[in-house]
């Protein structure tokens, strides 16, 4: 049996539904021996607490106050050293995919900093205020790997991102990026050793998208069901660096905190 512990960052935003999904889908796990672990949450609000994850999740909330608590708290650059350096396990949602992003639009430089560690480009509050959230019921096939036939998941949308752009893969900054206007940019980091470069791939992976079709529904405030048409990207992975546009948090539903949390466990059982 391994100890793992997962930190939720609590600077601000949704950290604690986070923390209470993970336990119930750890419990879970556990329960039905899908997981040998032992498994810990912590609420991180300094260096000291970070230091003690094996992974991570960023919350939803206000990126740019996020980011701000976290630089005034001397933890930004931890924070970057976790995810780019030591490339640990890390997921985040809503605000939290802006953090990861390499590149954030329709920011004004100085107002936003980001963490890095997806080579994409976000679009900021791309559906609107938040009296245009709204749920759509998406189907993820990435969670079939669940080994049961998966229901849509309802994907809660409030003053949510979307990956814009998928971009091409660079060791150091995103340098035509820079060249953008109201866009901000994460400072280059190196992986540490030959550990943390494999845990990183060059490729992104598009995990859903939000159909057309829902995508024109949102600014009435609608539930809708998903569908074929293409539409805006809203989950990607790279290597170990998770993130959504939606907060699973808000739904009681544990599926992708299970998914994920076994995604943690093969990662740290491969170094």
């Amino acid at each position: 049996m391994i100890k793992i512990t997962v930190g939720v960052l609590a600077l601000q935003g949704a950290f604690h539904e986070h923390v209470v999904l993970l336990k119930k889908a750890a419990a879970s796990l556990v329960s039905q021996q899908v997981s040998s672990s032992h498994w810990d949450f912590l609420e991180v609000r300094n260096s000291q607490e970070l230091e003690r994850c094996d992974a991570l999740v960023l919350p939803g909330g206000e990126s740019t106050a996020i980011s701000l608590v976290a630089a005034r708290s001397n933890l930004l650059e931890p924070l970057r050293d976790f995810v780019k350096v030591h490339r640990k396990p890390t997921w985040g949602t809503c605000a939290g995919l802006i953090l990861l992003a390499e590149s954030a639009n329709r920011t004004k430089k100085g107002g936003q900093e980001l963490i890095g560690g997806l080579d994409v480009r976000v679009n900021r509050n791309h559906f609107g205020r938040q009296t245009e959230s709204f749920q759509a019921a998406l189907e993820l096939p990435f969670l079939n790997s669940l080994g049961e036939q998966q229901s849509p998941f309802p994907a809660v949308f409030i003053r949510a991102p979307v990956v814009e752009k998928i971009l091409p893969h660079q060791e150091g900054v995103q340098v035509d990026e820079l060249q953008r206007d109201e866009t901000v940019v994460a400072p280059a980091r190196q992986a540490e050793n030959e550990t943390a470069r494999k845990a990183m791939s060059h490729d992104v992976e598009v995990l859903a998208s939000l159909p057309g079709r829902a995508a024109r529904l949102a600014s009435g405030g609608n539930a809708v069901c998903a569908d074929e048409e293409t539409g805006d990207i809203v989950a990607v992975r790279q290597g170990n660096v998770f993130g959504t546009s939606f907060h699973p948090e808000l739904t009681g539903d544990e599926r992708i905190h299970s998914w994920w949390l076994r995604q943690v466990e093969d990662s740290l059982k491969q170094l």
